[in-house]
């Protein structure tokens, strides 16, 4: 029987440690674990994106990780999302409103995928968001609804243009 270790990470915010066998996938701690299951067990060969969550801040397949390596690290997954107060991120509400899922095996990965990145590149372009989700394999809503969705999130996201007679307007009296 393998020796198992304690590894301690943030969860979501939250501190925790984890007893583990030095072969087992964060994904399986995640699911098994600690019984958070919305970080969801596709291909187990990082191929579909289904079990994607963010460690410290980069994206990565829960699948392709092994629990011991997220020692002192921090782990963002889909329950993580939204605030405490139950108030969902912007990015579920915007694949709720455009209809953006269906079965919902693949949408945490997407959703992580988005957050992301819009968290490095807040005002992305479609082909750059196409590009960003093409690791993420969807077999039910086609995904133009999600792209439109995260497109959405960015436009609602991005600062208001300062118009050039605002400016003018701005300008303080002597």
């Amino acid at each position: 029987m393998p020796n198992k270790s304690v590894v301690e990470f943030t969860l979501n915010g939250d501190t925790r440690a984890v007893l583990c066998e030095p072969s087992q996938t964060l994904l399986e701690v995640l699911r098994d674990g600690l019984l958070l299951t919305g970080t969801k067990e596709g291909c187990s060969n990082g191929n579909c994106g289904a079990c994607n969550v963010l460690l410290d801040g980069v994206l990565v397949n829960s699948c392709l990780i092994l629990a011991l390596e997220v020692q002192g690290r921090t782990v963002l997954t889909v329950e993580g999302l939204a605030r405490p107060d139950g108030t969902l991120h912007p990015l579920q509400q915007a694949f709720l409103d455009h209809a953006a899922l269906q079965c919902g095996i693949c949408t945490p990965g997407f959703l992580l995928s988005a957050k992301a990145l819009l968290d490095e590149k807040p005002n992305p372009t479609e082909s750059e968001v196409r590009y960003w989700l093409a690791g993420n394999l969807c077999r039910c809503t086609g995904y133009d609804k999600i792209v439109r969705a995260v497109l959405d999130v960015a436009r609602a996201s991005a600062p208001a243009a300062v118009l050039p007679e605002a400016s003018a307007n701005s300008t303080a009296v002597s």
